[in-house]
């Protein structure tokens, strides 16, 4: 099954964080499962490490070579994914939450997220 895991499985599943679910461990760790990112969660990484948040404070940089080190495979945007989310109800307001969920649908990729209002957009969503 390929999966898409969003900017906080991300950063928790490189990282030793305890928030990460025992569901997403074995969905992630499973070698049957091809494990993706989006070029979305770098970004958002990128804007809010550049702001000092202090819940982000990785570098994008060593994320993204983190990633691609482990095979976790790019998912870079498209306009069939900007254009999808015109077409979503507005049930979140985070534009990166939203790209992510679009990108799943085009995809037919399962979006993992541990963000209960992205769990209730139609399509491949699991709350983990």
């Amino acid at each position: 099954m390929r999966l898409l895991l969003d900017t906080h499985l991300l950063l928790w599943a490189v990282g030793p964080d305890e928030r990460l679910s025992a569901t997403a461990r074995q969905l992630i760790g499973d070698p049957d499962n091809e494990v993706c990112f989006s070029t979305v969660s770098i970004w958002e990484v990128a804007i809010k490490h550049g702001r000092g948040r202090d819940d982000l404070q990785v570098d994008p940089r060593l994320l993204r070579r983190e990633l691609v080190d482990n095979l976790y495979r790019e998912l870079p945007v498209t306009g069939e994914h900007a254009v999808v989310i015109a077409s979503l109800p507005p049930l979140h307001r985070d534009p990166f939450d939203r790209m992510l969920v679009a990108q799943s649908m085009v995809e037919g990729i399962m979006l993992l997220t541990s963000d209960p209002l992205v769990a209730q957009y139609p399509g491949p969503v699991q709350k983990v």
